[in-house]
């Protein structure tokens, strides 16, 4: 299957490391002008050249904005007018006993989440009307479906996406818009790949053997018992986004290794 994005723009959000930068990459290697976002000049700098080494053709635009608050999404808006491909990737995850977590973290969480995908969708929706072709993809995460206790927080958010998206999907029902999530696994993102040496560190192993027992004792019905690559999780994204995915909508995707134990 050849994949073709040529003449196509995706907006990538929390796209300058991990799972995003990786879904950029592969847009970019598909022919799509990619729209790059971190927070910071530097950060979004940094993945664009990256990104060049990687993909030496790659159309690539780059905006810096905080698209987890409001003012930060109506700033990229007004860079960013329009878009044939929305990947809304940005999130945050941090564990927490559920006792410990104030009104704040969740009130974060969900906007950075969840709103921020929804402010995107919603503006770009109409353009994607227009045209009678749009892709809208929400990463989810398994921990929407397997909720974990010891970020709920961040299970609630994920949960949340699979509504908005499966929502989204039905008011766009008989266009040529599709909209989907999917849904990784653990994954070895730079964020993950720190928070594991934190472990490692404290519990005195190697992340070698941190991992094999994150498994073993977190994590049992992992099928592929690893942590998933970011471009193994970007894969399925890209399929998502290109023309040959027309009939998939509305779906709930899962690349998580085999982790959720139900056949649906």
């Amino acid at each position: 299957m050849i994949i073709d994005l040529s003449g196509k723009r995706a907006v990538v959000t929390g796209s300058t490391l991990g799972i995003g930068f990786a879904i950029a990459k592969g847009l970019a290697a598909a022919g799509a002008n990619v729209v790059i976002n971190g927070r910071s000049d530097a950060s979004v700098k940094k993945a664009t050249d990256r990104l060049l080494a990687e993909v030496p053709k790659a159309k690539i635009e780059a905006v810096a904005a905080d698209l987890a608050t409001a003012a930060g999404t109506g700033k990229f808006l007004a860079q960013v007018k329009d878009t044939d491909i929305l990947v809304n990737n940005l999130g945050i995850f941090e564990p927490k006993p559920f006792e410990d977590i104030p009104d704040e973290d969740w009130m974060r969480f969900f906007e950075t989440n969840v709103m921020s995908g929804i402010r995107l969708s919603r503006a770009y929706l109409a353009g994607m009307r227009k045209k009678d072709w749009g892709r809208i993809v929400f990463v989810s995460s398994e921990s929407g479906l397997n909720i974990p206790v010891e970020m709920v927080h961040y299970g609630m958010t994920k949960t949340a996406q699979l509504a908005v998206s499966r929502g989204i999907a039905a008011s766009v029902a008989g266009t040529g818009i599709t909209v989907n999530s999917v849904l990784p696994g653990p994954t070895r993102s730079e964020g993950v790949i720190d928070f594991f040496g934190k472990l490692a560190k404290e519990a005195g192993q190697t992340d070698v053997e941190l991992e094999k027992d994150f498994f073993t004792k977190h994590r049992p019905s992992s099928l592929i018992r690893r942590l998933a690559s970011p471009d193994e999780v970007a894969n399925l994204v890209v399929y998502v986004c290109s023309q040959q995915a027309s009939g998939t909508t509305g779906a709930a995707l899962r690349v998580d290794g085999g982790l959720v134990s139900t056949i649906g």
